[in-house]
């Protein structure tokens, strides 16, 4: 029987690089990528000023559709001060009955911001029925150019994030909010421009109508998964059938069973699972090694691996 806690170094060999994540500090396993923080910090700046901006120019102009776009921001800076804060809290090192240290409070996080999504979808879906009955004139000028303020600031925020932000839940749903509201702005910019030249502003209602319902789709999706995650399904990004059968792939495996995968935080995975090998037939420490850099590769850096005797 063996599990990773068995792993490591053995009378005085290195400690094989399969198993050397596991053997960090609790803290450095779950610790968050460079250029974290300062991609939350400038994010949730930005988007204030831009709240801000566009709250003054919808209502002092007008335009529901801005000002939809602005509760959007709002929502925003909401959900990414929860991400920065879990994604902070995420790395404090496991203690007491949280042996698995705060990973899920990101889940948390992506689950809120979900909520906040779909909650500020509502209003402005509400909103703007309200405004195809009661037309308000608006100025096209100055909701254009705050519209267009919108685009360059969610685009620019959503960069800051790099690209590896698909394989972290929390992550992602700061990008959703930012490049969703991205588009957004992009609908209030076009329905300003239709309006400083038809005059026809009802469009505006029609544009607020239909991002609140976009900006609702999003935030099911995310609320969707981050449900799953959140009653321990399999990550959508780990293949379950494919790690049995890696596992069973190895030289002296007879048998998986028992295998659970779940996510320990919104970017790290957990394994654990049954092997059934012939006893003295293959040197059960390659065995393990050899399993969890397969693990590893596919994207599972926690496993406990229990071996078993053949029937």
């Amino acid at each position: 029987m063996g599990d990773h806690h068995q792993h490591g170094h053995q009378h005085g060999q290195p400690v094989h690089p399969a198993v050397a994540i596991q053997r960090q500090p609790h803290w450095r396993q779950h610790e968050h990528r460079a250029g974290s923080a300062t991609a939350f910090r400038w994010s949730v700046i930005l988007n204030s000023f831009l709240s801000a901006f566009q709250l003054v120019i919808g209502l002092g102009f007008g335009s529901l559709a801005l000002v939809g776009d602005a509760i959007h921001n709002l929502g925003d800076v909401a959900g990414l001060l929860f991400g920065w804060g879990a994604e902070k809290l995420s790395t404090r090192p496991a203690q007491g009955r949280f042996t698995y240290g705060f990973g899920r409070s990101t889940q948390l996080a992506s689950l809120i911001n979900a909520i906040l999504i779909l909650i500020a979808a509502l209003v402005v879906v509400v909103e703007g029925i309200q405004r195809l009955w009661q037309p308000v004139p608006i100025s096209g000028g100055p909701v254009a150019i705050a519209a267009a303020a919108g685009i360059v600031v969610n685009l620019f925020s959503a960069r800051l994030f790099g690209r590896d932000h698909s394989h972290d839940l929390n992550r992602r749903a700061a990008v959703v909010h930012l490049l969703t509201d991205a588009a957004v702005s992009a609908a209030v910019l076009l329905s300003a421009l239709v309006v400083q030249f038809t005059q026809w502003h009802r469009v505006d209602a029609f544009t607020a109508i239909g991002v609140g319902l976009a900006v609702g789709y999003s935030g099911w999706e995310l609320l969707q998964e981050a449900l799953m995650i959140a009653l321990d399904a399999v990550p959508r990004s780990i293949d379950l059938a494919e790690v049995e059968a890696t596992l069973r792939a190895i030289p002296g495996v007879d048998d998986v069973h028992h295998l659970h995968v779940w996510g320990i935080s919104t970017s790290q995975n957990a394994l654990t699972t049954h092997i059934s090998r012939p006893l003295g037939a293959v040197d059960d420490m390659a065995l393990l090694h050899q399993a969890k850099q397969k693990l590893a590769e596919l994207g599972i850096a926690h496993s406990t691996i229990q071996l078993e005797p053949s029937k």
